[in-house]
């Protein structure tokens, strides 16, 4: 099933998760650290420059951002892992994470973003921990690949069977904003749980 991205629309921010109302669409989510490039990558998805709003500044993303497209949201969760903000809106973030992840919704699908020229941080092996215990489909989506010449992408892969728990049994994609790498992979990802809601509503 071929989506029209550019249909995609921005539907609501929710800074609490008491606030979120019943899922009524399965749901597709954004999981990653500050500044690892979530609002960019969706932008890319969708083919807009501005659906999510992109900032230099970390911890931006502050709120769940729902964005609906056809039958799919897509959430957009707040980065974690920003230093310099306080232990109560910290703790505010991990609620909103852990109450979305752990909660009775149609989640599909979490794409969790690592920048690919670092070793992931202790919030992101948690994640990833939490997914794999959770048995949360995942897919694990190396941002900002563009940055890296040939050998030290392949230097960082290496790095990351070691750093990461189960990396070479997970679903991996380099992606980059600049030079489109890993977008139609995204894409057709989603496309493909679009086309398995259908045949499951029919």
């Amino acid at each position: 099933m071929k989506l029209n991205y550019n249909k995609a629309e921005f539907t609501a921010a929710y800074g609490k998760f008491s606030q979120i109302p019943a899922p009524e669409r399965i749901e597709i989510a954004f999981a990653g650290h500050s500044n690892v490039g979530k609002s960019t990558l969706i932008n890319k998805l969708f083919n807009r420059k501005n659906l999510a709003r992109v900032s230099s500044v970390p911890g931006k993303t502050a709120t769940i951002n729902f964005y609906g497209l056809e039958n799919i949201y897509f959430v957009d969760l707040p980065g974690y892992g920003y230093a310099k903000v306080s232990k109560s809106e910290k703790e505010r973030w991990s609620g909103l994470i852990e109450g979305y992840l752990s909660s009775d919704r149609d989640i599909r699908l979490v794409f969790m973003l690592v920048d690919m020229r670092h070793a992931p941080t202790k919030d992101d092996v948690q994640m990833i921990n939490y997914l794999i215990d959770t048995e949360m489909p995942f897919v694990l989506v190396l941002t900002k690949a563009d940055k890296l010449n040939k050998t030290e992408r392949a230097k960082r892969l290496e790095a990351f069977k070691n750093e990461i728990p189960c990396f070479e049994d997970i679903h991996t994609i380099p992606f980059s904003s600049q030079t489109f790498e890993g977008v139609e992979e995204l894409r057709q990802i989603v496309e493909d749980i679009a086309d398995d809601n259908d045949v499951a509503d029919e």
